[in-house]
């Protein structure tokens, strides 16, 4: 049989070193729990608080540039434009040009058959015979009678008659002169001539077609435009009108000469600012002499203007309007936004020129948030590694130990 074992007996001081020993293991597991928790709860916060301020994407001012260019439709239009009205009623007998003809002044266009006019010049011219013969008659007898009055044989007073009735009848000789004169010259508006050197842009009639006199009562007859220069008419915007100056140059563009530039001049402006647009009209002169232009066509518009001086470029995007006028939202070096009223000096769509208000080494937040007001804090974005900015998107990771971590 073996041996049984030997069982030595617990001391109670062994019992109480290792039960001290199991207290303290117990209290170094708890307070660390406990420090990592407020540790944990502290970042938490922080990173909370971090959360709730909006990340801002940051820009600065830029010089403005040496000019800046002003894009604008326009419309052509002949430098004289003259619609030919018949003067004279009857019938079109014939035409001799047709539209894009060239003309010289006095050329003839057209030739009208009036035969009422041509009646009424012969009737016009025989009555100036009548009045002539009663004017020869009333002459012999005024003077006849002047003679008897000196024998006594009539009165003075006849022959006072005598005298008025032959001034009468001379008067009517000069009436029916100026009525066969006026129509003789109302015979000439038959033809139909150019009043100008151009070319023929319209014609609205054809042989046989009535015509009416007067610009009243019928159409044109034809149209002669004076293409060897023309007026160009921009509108531009009331920003920019006190840049545009007589004597500016302008490149103009037209859709059917790709690839061509034409040089346009300023002449002279409306000024006046129409209600309705917001604009002003401006002339300009184009030389045509190639007629490679033609009126009434559509032109794009290309206007250097000068930069305004000391100015400053900022995205449009930077701007904030509200009741107290334009303003752009600044950061200063805590981070804390500022509000700056400025001053624009013209608007270039996507850029904005400020002429007071910035300075060149101001922070500006571009896209600031809704509600951003004086003194709030901002983070702004860091830069991405394309050199760019991060949106608001990109946040920070939150911190290990936070709630969002642990429901993982």
């Amino acid at each position: 049989m073996s041996p049984e074992p030997v069982v030595h007996p617990v001391s109670r001081r062994g019992l109480r070193i290792a039960a001290v020993l199991a207290a303290a293991i117990a209290i170094v597991v708890v307070g660390g729990g406990i420090a990592s928790r407020a540790a944990n709860s502290s970042h938490l916060r922080q990173w909370t608080a971090a959360q709730a301020q909006p990340v801002v994407t940051v820009t600065q001012p830029q010089p403005g540039n040496g000019s800046a260019v002003l894009a604008l439709p326009g419309r052509l239009e002949a430098y004289s434009r003259a619609p030919i009205y018949a003067r004279v009623n009857g019938y079109l007998k014939s035409w001799k040009v047709d539209i894009g003809a060239s003309v010289q002044a006095g050329q003839l266009l057209a030739e009208i058959e009036a035969p009422d006019l041509d009646q009424q010049l012969s009737q016009a011219r025989a009555d100036l015979l009548t009045a002539r013969a009663n004017a020869a008659l009333a002459s012999t007898t005024a003077r006849r009678w002047q003679g008897l009055v000196k024998s006594d044989a009539v009165s003075q007073q006849d022959v006072d008659m005598k005298n008025g009735d032959w001034a009468a009848k001379a008067a009517i000789v000069k009436a029916t002169e100026a009525n066969v004169d006026r129509l003789a010259v109302m015979e000439g508006f038959k033809r139909i001539t150019a009043p100008f050197s151009g070319t023929v842009t319209q014609r609205t009639t054809d042989v046989g077609a009535l015509i009416n006199a007067g610009s009243g009562k019928g159409l044109e007859l034809f149209v002669v435009s004076d293409t060897q220069k023309l007026r160009l008419y921009v509108s531009v915007p009331q920003n920019y009108a006190a840049q545009i100056n007589s004597g500016t140059q302008a490149q103009i563009t037209v859709p059917e000469r790709p690839g061509r530039t034409f040089i346009a001049t300023v002449q002279t402006t409306s000024q006046s600012v129409d209600p309705a647009s917001g604009s002003t009209l401006v002339q300009l002169a184009v030389d045509n002499e190639t007629g490679e232009l033609v009126p009434g066509a559509f032109a794009n518009v290309r206007l250097d203007l000068p930069a305004a001086a000391a100015s400053l470029s900022i995205p449009a995007s930077a701007l904030i309007f509200d009741s107290r006028g334009a303003r752009v939202a600044t950061i200063g070096p805590d981070n804390r936004v500022a509000l700056k009223p400025v001053k624009i000096a013209r608007d270039l769509g996507n850029v904005i020129e400020i002429s007071s208000g910035l300075a060149a080494n101001d922070r500006i937040i571009d896209s600031p948030p809704d509600g951003i007001g004086k003194g709030d804090q901002v983070r702004v974005a860091p830069a991405s590694a394309g050199g760019g900015l991060l949106t608001a998107a990109a946040s920070p990771r939150a911190p290990a130990g936070t709630k969002a971590n642990e429901t993982k």
